[in-house]
């Protein structure tokens, strides 16, 4: 099995549904091939949800969907029990019970309610009553939200945001690719999405992440630029060790699905935004921004 041929086929297949984005496509499908989850977060339409449900259809796996609601009930999410006909205690299974599950606009929903994801994000897990159960392989999470300041939002706990391998920003499309974009959507539903990759497939590259191998000078550039935000002047919290392990984790996926064995310093710079990003506190910064602080720390750390 060639990682390099599997993403070029889902790249390619989400390519006809999905106008532009490639950087968006690439990070998505290294966040599944890592074994890790992602927060898309951008204005709404700007094609977030679409881009995951195509990801799902193009990949043979279970998937499921939760919208975030402001009346989102923690059973919603895991299942409950209950008691049947015959008076026996029975199970009913939430939708988190899949492989790739889409949390739809995470923000909305009350922050009780999505502390409910905690244990599945982190073990793999749910708890119902005394019965612990663990979640079919693979279990990946794309949660989209919109900005803060949008009516209805609320700011997501650091705690929860940071068992997300990564935050990616989806932006509005250039002028070309919203005319593509257009063409697409006159063709509707002729366009059915193919199936290029399987649940064994998807679990074989994750395995082979493993292989990939990093340098002694990769690993110190990593702990460098986790440092830096520890003590750059803009901060007031800097980024945990969980960060130095995810860009070690997205790093060799990256890698692995380029071909290449060894992960290099540019993957650390390419991966540097959707893994600091959230998990950084910044104070007023002068219209730079977690982004140009983040841009600053890998412009001056060697």
């Amino acid at each position: 099995m060639d990682p390099a041929e599997s993403f070029k086929a889902v790249k390619e297949e989400l390519a006809k549904h999905i106008a532009g984005k490639q950087d968006l496509l690439e990070l998505i499908f290294i966040s599944l091939v890592a074994n890790g989850h992602a927060m898309l977060e951008g204005v709404p339409g700007v094609a977030k949800t679409t881009t995951i449900k195509t990801l799902a259809e193009a990949v043979d796996i279970n998937f499921a969907r939760i919208q975030g609601m402001p009346d989102l009930d923690i059973r919603d999410i895991i299942g409950n029990t209950y008691v049947d006909e015959r008076n026996e205690i029975q199970l009913k299974r939430g939708p988190i019970f899949t492989n790739l599950l889409l949390i739809d606009e995470l923000n909305r929903a009350p922050p009780k309610t999505t502390t409910a994801l905690l244990e599945a994000l982190e073990e793999r897990q749910v708890t119902i009553g005394n019965e612990t159960m663990p979640l079919d392989r693979p279990f990946i999470a794309f949660a989209t939200q919109n900005p803060l300041n949008i009516e209805g939002t609320n700011p997501l706990p650091k705690v929860l945001a940071d068992r997300f391998l990564m935050r990616i920003a989806v932006n509005y499309q250039s002028m070309e690719d919203e005319e593509l974009m257009l063409r697409i959507k006159e063709k509707g539903e002729k366009q059915k999405v193919e199936k290029v990759l399987t649940k064994e497939q998807v679990l074989q590259l994750q395995e082979m992440v493993s292989g990939v191998t990093i340098s002694d000078q990769v690993v110190e550039y990593i702990t460098r630029v986790v440092n830096a935000t520890r003590t750059d002047i803009h901060m007031v919290m800097g980024a945990s060790p969980r960060a130095e392990i995810s860009f070690m984790q997205a790093g060799k996926a990256r890698a692995l699905i380029q071909g290449r064995k060894e992960v290099s310093i540019d993957d650390v710079k390419f991966l540097a935004r959707p893994i600091l990003s959230h998990r950084i506190v910044v104070r007023a910064t002068g219209g730079l921004g977690v982004n140009g602080i983040i841009d600053g720390i890998i412009a001056t750390v060697k």
